[in-house]
């Protein structure tokens, strides 16, 4: 029977890639899980913070691997468990409730933020000395998952969140958008500043649909056939000012830490912002069926079922690269890796793809 593998390859120099040891690798290595193992379902989503890593699945299982410093992979500060490997994810609620289903994850650098109860609670985890865990100005470090109170509102879901280095922003059921962690240049909206509460992002124009989150800045769309979009914060690299006036009809879109990547439901990419080390999308792209986003790279799959990756791959997150050719000439490396894979994630400088295997 077919069985769901995941594989890691990049920067893991504290486990975050989940292979049981941490070393650097540039070729797709098959990750390892604790004691309860990976299901047989599909990967839904990937998170990643500076050196930690959330796997969440389709069963609403999640995992976790890398540093547990300060509790930021939801399982207390456990430094006696082995966190070069994927372990289950389970915590009690305010109540005393066992929590061990999720709907959606998304992390900063040292903080996790867990969504559940069809998306009608939140929890975070970890440190946040500038609002990242959304806990008040009270609380910067949580070694044990808290419930974000009074978040979201009532008779609202949150339906997608993300998070980047040191802020978080989940959007609403009803297209609201709400922001906290570190607010500064209006990456977060008026005024600037730490949030260190949920606040909602305002004047946004449309209904939100996707949120993504790069460094210092927030790029907020409405529904994939609108157009509509807004990037809130620094223009460094142009993220702001080369942004174009509508979007193409799209299927995904990813933020790096300096640069927005959409990818249209043409399979066409469409991307813009920091290009010093090719992070933007090379000429003569195959047409595409997905991509993922980490924090200098991208890694998507072709039609032809091949696994592309372009960028910042000094970790060996974008494969083994020819040293002789410079970002920009060398367009886009090929990553072989076993069974029929499609992209699960990437994040700083680390990359995961998911591929069902016959046993």
């Amino acid at each position: 029977m077919p069985i769901t593998n995941l594989y890691g390859f990049g920067s893991n120099g504290s486990g975050q890639l989940g292979l049981g040891h941490s070393d650097d690798v540039a070729t797709p290595q098959l990750c390892e899980w604790g004691s309860t193992g990976l299901s047989n379902a599909s990967i839904r989503s990937i998170a990643a913070g500076g050196n930690h890593t959330l796997v969440l699945d389709e069963d609403g299982q999640v995992w976790a691997a890398g540093d547990p410093n300060n509790g930021r992979c939801g399982k207390g500060d456990m430094r006696t468990r082995n966190e070069a490997v994927f372990e289950r994810v389970c915590f009690s609620d305010e109540l005393g409730s066992q929590v061990d289903t999720f709907d959606l994850v998304a992390a900063t650098w040292e903080a996790s933020t867990f969504v559940t109860n069809s998306g009608k609670k939140a929890f975070s985890c970890g440190a946040g000395g500038r609002g990242e865990l959304a806990l008040s100005s009270e609380v910067s470090q949580a070694p044990a998952a808290r419930m974000i109170p009074d978040f979201p509102p009532p008779d609202t879901r949150i339906v997608d969140i993300a998070g980047s280095m040191g802020h978080t922003v989940a959007v609403l059921s009803n297209g609201d958008c709400y922001g906290w962690g570190n607010g500064r240049e209006r990456r977060l909206g008026e005024p600037s500043g730490i949030i260190w509460t949920p606040r909602k992002i305002e004047k946004i124009p449309f209904e939100v649909a996707r949120a993504v989150c790069g460094k210092d800045f927030t790029c907020l769309a409405g529904s994939p056939d609108s157009g509509q979009h807004v990037v809130l914060g620094n223009d460094k690299w142009g993220v702001r000012s080369s942004a174009p006036d509508l979007l193409p009809r799209w299927k995904q879109i990813g933020a790096s830490w300096g640069g927005i990547h959409v990818l249209g439901e043409d399979g066409k990419m469409l991307s813009w912002g920091r290009n010093d080390h090719g992070q933007l999308a090379p000429n003569g792209l195959p047409v595409l069926t997905g991509i993922t986003v980490g924090s200098e790279h991208v890694i998507a799959k072709a039609t032809d079922d091949r696994i592309l990756a372009w960028g910042w791959g000094e970790h060996g997150n974008c494969g083994i690269e020819d040293e002789t050719q410079d970002a920009h000439s060398r367009g886009w490396n090929v990553i072989d890796v076993r069974g029929s894979p499609v992209v699960a994630g990437a994040g700083c400088a680390t990359s995961f793809l998911a591929a069902n295997v016959n046993t």
